[in-house]
């Protein structure tokens, strides 16, 4: 995903482009305000069960239709663990107990809006299965009836679970 910038978030200018620490970045010629673009950043949560795998199907775009880990974009001020556990609630309703560190994922062209995925691997502590949010389902997948995954996370996570890395 390209990111733009078009006018200077300090003085309004119309920015242009120019050399600047070692990449070309959006440049205010009034005030030289640099715009430099953060990373958006996901968490994902990986949760097995009795040698079973919790997917989500995406009710929307980009890759709708298609099966992923439960997922979502974390805020600027929230704490990872924290931002995973409730995109698994407000897509599953279900609550997890972060486990440990699975990865970290760059995802620049996955086909996603994230740049950087964190994915933990979690247990469910209560709650009731029911899909939420962007997700249209929810279920359980055997290692014998795994579907099309969507995202670079969860297609590499899922691969490593079915390879009994996990």
């Amino acid at each position: 995903m390209s990111r733009i910038a078009n006018y200077c978030p300090v003085c309004g200018e119309k920015l242009v482009t120019r050399q600047r620490t070692g990449a070309m970045r959006p440049v205010c010629p009034g005030c030289d305000f640099t715009v430099y673009f953060d990373p958006k950043v996901a968490v994902a949560a990986c949760i097995l069960q009795n040698d079973r795998i919790l997917l989500i199907r995406r009710g929307n775009e980009p890759m709708r239709g298609l099966w992923a880990m439960p997922a979502g974009f974390m805020d600027y001020d929230e704490d990872p663990k924290a931002a995973t556990r409730r995109e698994v609630l407000e897509e599953t309703g279900l609550q997890i107990r972060i486990d440990q560190l699975l990865d970290v994922f760059h995802t620049n062209s996955d086909g996603g809006i994230a740049n950087l995925v964190i994915v933990y691997q979690a247990s469910i502590t209560g709650g009731v299965m029911q899909a939420d949010d962007d997700a249209d389902a929810v279920a359980w997948f055997g290692k014998e009836n795994v579907p099309q995954v969507a995202f670079l996370p969860s297609q590499t996570i899922v691969k490593r679970w079915l390879a009994d890395e996990l």
